[in-house]
This record gives structure tokens, sequence and C-alpha cells, in this order.
């Protein structure tokens, strides 16, 4: 990541939330593409070395998106959002889980309501992110689980795409 891009994650204990924002040097339009296409996600959406795969994906009201991301050994670890408020460029929110292989949501694992939302920010684009868990214990385990790290490696893969969409 640029250096002098803008990065904020921010645990709020008091309402179960984080809060994330990402500056990204490319226009708002593109930086919606690549969270909202399967083909571009499965490039970017995975910490390396881990890569993402499409099982299937519905970006719409009431759509979905089932999903893994892969270790080098082949390990695989499923997710699956389910979309329900969607204005285009804007935001959109939706429903995150982990899941298995066939769809069916892991209830040991906490699940989370994200709200996406973009912005212009000069010639760059500024996406915001609250995530909202069910209790405190919630969001405790997703952070322990490596979420900041996680999260900051995974968008530096979306920098490394968008640099590259952006030279064509």
């Amino acid at each position: 990541m640029k250096s002098s891009l803008m990065f904020d994650f921010i645990p709020d204990k008091k309402n179960n939330k984080l809060t994330i924002r990402r500056e990204f040097m490319a226009g708002r339009q593109l930086v919606w593409d690549c969270y909202t296409k399967s083909e571009l996600l499965d490039q970017w959406f995975a910490p390396a070395p881990l890569t993402t795969k499409t099982k299937s994906m519905n970006f719409s009201e009431g759509g979905h998106w089932h999903y893994a991301m892969i270790e080098p050994n082949g390990t695989e670890y499923w997710g699956y959002t389910e979309y329900h408020t969607i204005k285009p460029v804007d935001y959109y929110t939706s429903s995150d889980a982990f899941s298995n292989e066939a769809g069916d949501i892991n209830e040991a694992l906490p699940r989370a309501e994200w709200h996406v939302s973009f912005r212009d920010k000069g010639e760059h684009a500024v996406v915001e992110i609250i995530v909202s868990y069910k209790s405190l214990a919630d969001l405790e385990q997703v952070v322990q689980m490596g979420m900041e790290a996680g999260l900051t490696a995974t968008l530096e893969k979306l920098d490394l795409l968008l640099e590259k969409l952006t030279k064509k």
C-alpha cells in the first residue's frame, strides 16, 4: 500500500462494530466493480498467499456470493454473502457468514452485517465498511482470528489489481 493512502481499522467494542476506511488510487467506478464482480473479486479477495474462487454469485438485492479462500496446499475456507440493498457506485449492504462448500452457514462462527460505501476523494476512491456483530464476543473473535492483518494484506492485493487495471 502507498503509505500516503488512508487506512483506518477501528474496533468499537461498545457497539460491537468495526469501521474500516481505505483509500485507493483509482476511480470510484473501478473500485466498485472490483467489489461487485466475481471475475475481479477472484483476483484479490484473500490475503496472500491465499487465492479466491467463486462458486456462484448474483450481485443483486436478494442475491448472494458463495466463495472460497484457498491456501496453496488446497485447504478451502468457504464464505457466504447475502446482498440486501444496492445503490450502484454509492453503497451496498450485506450479511456475511462462514459456510461450507454446499453453502450451509457455520453457526459456530460469527456472522456480520456489512455496510460498504464508496465515495470520491479527488481522483481516488474511499471505501468505508461498517461491520456490525451481534455481540462483543463475536467482534473480539474475528479480531483475534486476525481480521486486521488479513484485511490489510487483502487490500494490498486490491491495490496491485487496480494498478494493473488502470494501466490498460
